[in-house]
């Protein structure tokens, strides 16, 4: 149902590109013919008393040799109205390419809208859901937004389903707030409502956000299914956030929502990221009573773990109980562990594990290749490459070719790495930008500065496609080699030329400004940053902590910390240790004592390791006069960090809700 529409609820937008680039050339290559006015085509939909039985085929069909675009949205629009008759996907793709014609052609949705009544065809509030759908799905976001400010010009209010693409759009291009706004302001959201916004904040990692909507959510009676909690749980296993992981857990089990081998696996993998492979297995143990059966995602996710907290003897128990249950190892598992225990230095044991894939009937493929160059290289036993080389039915691919480019560098051999790269280019080759860094990183890692810089200034003059990457490993390199004047003037000719820079481009650079004691350029740089739409991380703050600390700046450090806490990202336990140490011996002031608790209040340690912190501090850093003292054993008498979602008490926890 529609009704009158006033108001408007759209944000001031820029107008993007209405179609999308890579279908623009076959978008206008097709012949238009224009609808003639003695044409009596349309009448053929138009009859009321027309008994036409209707299915996707014959509609399809009809789309196609439909004479005119015009006569093809009309007789579209006709068949959406027809009754239990409904659209399929293919329907809608055809009709992406029409309207993209109809749209060049009368340039506005008022102009295609005009048209289609000089056909006969009465305008009512389905012509602009239409619409709205097909320009929602070809992407043509500007038009998806002229056609709701246009419906509402038109006295048609847009109902929910019109919200819902707008709001999908809004976030899609990055305007989150003005999406969220969209859904508040909404008269009647639905479960779509809270999916499409949900989905779109879990793909951008907004965990404040996702939060609000999901209690927005509940509040408003709408429970979320399975798909949407592991969507949300997905999210926060990612990037770290294992506590609010839980609680999404514990919401599903409260719900009596059976959790899936999805969702078990993902609980998994994230404590693994987080290096509590005990804490995995533990899950792997209650997963197993609940009677869900583990697969070979989830042991993967597990071994990966085991082996990167050089945990060998457990990995390879866990890859005996995954072979004793009847799951074989695939090659995916297969390259994971090549490249996970190259990079712990078990080299023999990679290489064994790579003779030993026959047994599975595994066959290699350019990513284990790629695995084993790394194992060969890092160990040092160069006199095996040519071996791998002759024994592997593998064709080299560009993979494989950048693999070979980045370890030759690494292993000591530019000379033979400027070789390949002439070589590839020979071979018909299209360098990437994992070529480029390959080569730059090789050259700067043995110090051919001059040469690498040369070779950087080709790219940039020849290849229009850098990414950051490149330009990062360039201005890394140079900081490396102690030459921070020359990265520094190739990062600034890269930000006024507007070149792709993200926020490990600026870190990189940041870093090397506080090595070589250009202190207030650092800051300087920090700023521009966000200036320029960047949100710092955590690797960003940890450094810019270190740096004020070693500075002695308090008010820098306590200005930082604000920030800090305001974003909520997670510091290092390291360098927490290191604020803690720093602010005790600057004699802290109760608000930055208070902040320090707040930091805290965001890190995955155990309450143990804190109270030791705190007492520490204590002890060795404030004085018997100082008015701190009481401060602090006020906090530790009181006991009040002791929180139940600490992560010593996590398989208490996870125990009580599985």
């Amino acid at each position: 149902m529609l009704w009158r529409y006033k108001g408007r609820v759209l944000p001031s937008l820029k107008k993007i590109c209405i179609l999308k680039s890579s279908s623009a050339c076959n978008i206008f290559s097709s012949p238009m013919i224009c609808l003639s006015m003695n044409d009596k085509t349309h009448q053929f939909f138009s009859r009321e008393n027309l008994k036409v039985f209707l299915t996707p085929q014959i509609v399809h069909s009809t789309l196609l040799n439909c004479r005119s675009d015009l006569i093809a949205l009309s007789f579209f629009i006709w068949c959406a109205k027809q009754h239990n008759y409904f659209h399929d996907k293919q329907a809608f793709d055809y009709m992406v390419s029409v309207v993209a014609r109809l749209t060049n052609r009368y340039k506005t949705v008022k102009g295609i809208v005009k048209e289609l009544e000089s056909v006969g065809l009465i305008t009512k509030a389905q012509t602009f859901l239409l619409l709205l759908r097909i320009y929602w799905r070809g992407g043509m976001f500007s038009m998806v937004f002229e056609t709701f400010e246009e419906m509402g010009s038109v006295g048609f209010k847009p109902n929910t389903f019109a919200h819902n693409v707008v709001m999908d759009v809004l976030l899609k291009i990055g305007h989150v707030d003005a999406g969220i706004k969209v859904l508040k302001e909404m008269e009647f959201p639905n479960f779509l409502s809270f999916s499409i916004l949900l989905s779109n904040l879990c793909k951008l990692n907004d965990l404040v956000n996702i939060k609000d909507v999901l209690q927005i959510m509940l509040t408003q009676g709408y429970y979320p299914n399975v798909e949407t909690f592991e969507m949300v749980l997905n999210c926060f296993c990612k990037v770290g956030r294992l506590l609010e992981a839980y609680q999404v857990l514990g919401a599903m089990v409260i719900r009596g929502i059976s959790l899936s081998v999805n969702a078990w696996s993902m609980l998994i993998d994230g404590f693994c990221r987080l290096h509590q492979p005990d804490i995995a297995s533990f899950l792997l143990e209650k997963m197993v009573q609940s009677g869900c059966s583990p697969n070979i995602v989830t042991y993967t996710a597990l071994f990966k773990g085991f082996i990167e907290a050089r945990m060998i003897t457990g990995a390879f128990g866990i890859l005996n109980t995954m072979e004793s249950v009847g799951y074989v190892p695939d090659l995916l598992l297969c390259n994971v562990l090549i490249d996970s225990l190259s990079k712990i230095g078990r080299y023999d044991d990679a290489l064994d594990l790579f003779l030993g894939m026959s047994k599975w009937n595994l066959v290699p493929d350019c990513y284990t290749f790629s695995s084993l160059l790394s194992t060969i290289c890092s160990s040092r036993r160069f006199n095996l490459l040519p071996k791998l080389v002759r024994g592997l039915v593998v064709e080299a691919d560009l993979v494989v070719c950048n693999s070979l480019l980045n370890y030759s560098c690494k292993a000591g051999f530019p000379n033979f790495a400027v070789e390949l790269y002439n070589d590839m280019i020979d071979k018909g080759f299209q360098p990437d930008n994992y070529s480029f860094v390959g080569l730059i990183r090789g050259l700067c890692g043995i110090r051919r500065v001059n040469e690498a810089v040369n070779v950087y200034l080709g790219m940039v003059m020849n290849y229009s496609g850098l990414d950051a990457h490149v330009h990062t490993s360039i201005i890394d390199g140079l900081m490396k080699n102690d030459k921070c004047h020359i990265a520094i003037k190739l990062l600034r000719t890269a930000i006024s030329e507007k070149y792709p820079l993200d926020v490990v481009s600026y870190t990189v650079a940041i870093r090397g400004l506080f090595k070589s004691g250009r202190t207030a350029e650092a800051f300087a740089l920090y700023n521009h940053m966000k200036e320029v739409g960047l949100s710092p991380n955590k690797r960003t703050y940890n450094i810019m902590l270190y740096g004020f600390c070693v500075e002695r700046d308090v008010k820098m450090v306590n200005m930082l910390l604000r920030e800090i806490i305001k974003s909520g990202v997670q510091l290092d336990c390291s360098t927490f240790l290191r604020l803690t140490n720093f602010l005790f011996k600057s004699h802290l002031s109760s608000s930055s004592f208070n902040q320090l608790i707040k930091l805290w209040n965001l890190l995955v340690m155990r309450n143990e390791v804190m109270h030791l912190l705190l007492f520490d501090g204590l002890t060795n850093n404030v004085k018997s006069g100082d008015a701190n003292n009481s401060l602090l054993k006020g906090y530790l008498e009181d006991n009040l960090f002791v929180d139940s979602s600490s992560s010593d008490e996590l398989p208490d926890l996870a125990a009580s809700v599985c």
